[in-house]
């Protein structure tokens, strides 16, 4: 407990070698600056911000960070409703006014659209990659952004475009650059990706219903050059995956989890599901491990210990949800954080119920601000992946799936975590539909999947 408090300390006097103006300084200047990269350097400002006004109990500086996460949050399409409900009914009405960014409608203005545009087709026109849509295009639908990978020399060019393909998944090979694909990235957005060794020049622009790439920059070889092609029985072996991945399936042994709907109890579906997730995960080249491999009995604290001594890069707890109406269902994914909002108090009190740690309530509540500030971004962002990962892939073959959202809660299995930490709840074993869903394996491998896709992509992008 000592060694606890000590650590505590020595983050409370790091947190205070930046000025709180400082901080709030730098995170405006995130957000002028209007790429996704930076509005999550933004939102995490922000979220700092408000952690120490709260520990501070300076009201100027709460409602200023507020109102930062609430614009940076709808930016990056996370849940801050309670946030926003409490930057509503706050009492304090400041008089600072934070400097207003240069006028930017990709990021400024709301979208309204829900998969109502459809892509009609796409191909190659020289050095201009040419989508036809069903409609016009507004110019805040399409979301452009570049990614850099230095240790591996990799440039990727990225379009999020809020529309829908009518066909699947497609890769549009181009001669000179390494690979172009387009996807459903989830049931709202369409991403393109365009990837390669060397730094090319990206163009675009949007006419009616007409999206126009132009990329210059890349070596461009003979059409008659036969290329060799890949055998699909071979998967690419990527440094990226040289990864540690824990999966943690909740509960087990003495204590069932949730039980819902004809007797389904949590502990059976999880680690049927977790399994799955390592098959898949293992077959890519990532190694995985598991903290329990067999109905048994953990305490909360051994499974991060766990993860910690395997040197994990990531860790992903996996769980079902359960309510007193039968009607209540989706997918969530909860990061850790001392969050108030009563929906996130009420699933975590049903996760935590199997807690004995010796630790008391004022110690659990210290460490929870400590780590709160402690890989709080990557954790948000991979939480933000598994969420969409799921979505997109029962969305393909199944209907009625509620996405539940990014939310964050006080998880004590996650506390302790050294690296990125995620529970995920994967859907209501008391509701009729998602619990005969839950227990079929053709459901558990689609969600399976969706999983190892959100582990995939976050390696990807981060």
């Amino acid at each position: 407990m000592f060694r606890f408090l000590l650590l505590f300390l020595l983050l409370i006097v790091s947190l205070d070698a930046l000025s709180n103006s400082a901080i709030l300084k730098r995170a405006n200047s995130f957000m002028v600056k209007g790429d996704k990269s930076n509005h999550f350097r933004a939102y995490n400002d922000y979220k700092n911000l408000y952690l120490r006004s709260i520990m501070s109990d300076d009201d100027k500086l709460r409602e200023n960070s507020l109102k930062g996460i609430v614009k940076s949050g709808e930016i990056l399409h996370i849940d801050i409703s309670k946030y926003k409900k409490e930057l509503t009914n706050f009492k304090y009405k400041s008089t600072y006014k934070a400097p207003k960014p240069k006028s930017n409608k990709k990021t400024t203005k709301k979208i309204g659209l829900k998969s109502s545009h459809k892509l009609k087709s796409v191909a190659w026109k020289n050095d201009r990659l040419i989508l036809k849509f069903d409609k016009k295009l507004r110019k805040n639908q399409i979301n452009y952004f570049t990614l850099y990978d230095s240790k591996k020399k990799k440039y990727k060019y990225i379009f999020d475009i809020h529309a829908s393909m009518l066909n699947k998944s497609k890769s549009l090979r181009k001669d000179g650059i390494k690979r172009v694909k387009l996807a459903q990235f989830n049931p709202n957005t369409l991403r393109l990706v365009i990837e390669n060794n060397t730094k090319l020049k990206v163009r675009f622009k949007s006419e009616s219903s007409v999206l126009s790439i132009r990329v210059d920059g890349y070596s461009k070889t003979s059409k008659n050059v036969k290329t060799t092609p890949v055998k699909k029985s071979i998967t690419p072996q990527r440094v990226d995956r040289d990864k540690i991945i824990v999966l943690d399936a909740g509960h087990g042994g003495r204590d069932p989890g949730a039980v819902g709907y004809k007797r389904y109890r949590e502990k059976i579906i999880v680690m049927q599901i977790a399994k799955e997730v390592r098959t898949i995960l293992k077959k890519r080249g990532y190694k995985v491990y598991m903290t329990r491999n067999s109905d048994k009995y953990i305490k909360l604290s051994s499974r991060t210990k766990y993860a910690n001594r395997k040197k994990a890069d990531i860790f992903i707890s996996i769980h079902a949800n359960a309510a007193k109406s039968k009607k209540a269902k989706g997918i969530e994914c909860y990061f850790l954080s001392k969050s108030r909002t009563s929906r996130a108090s009420r699933v975590a009190a049903k996760e935590n119920s199997a807690d004995i740690s010796a630790m008391n309530k004022y110690g659990k509540q210290s460490f929870l601000n400590f780590l709160s500030h402690h890989k709080i971004l990557a954790s948000n962002k991979l939480a933000i992946d598994l969420q969409r990962g799921m979505l997109g892939s029962l969305n393909k073959k199944y209907k009625n799936v509620k996405d539940g959202g990014v939310r964050e809660g006080p998880f004590w299995v996650l506390v302790g975590a050294q690296m990125p930490a995620v529970l995920v709840e994967v859907g209501f074993v008391s509701n009729p539909q998602e619990a005969k869903r839950l227990v079929k394996v053709k459901y558990q491998k689609s969600l399976a999947m969706g999983i190892a896709n959100g582990v995939e992509r976050y390696f990807i992008h981060n």
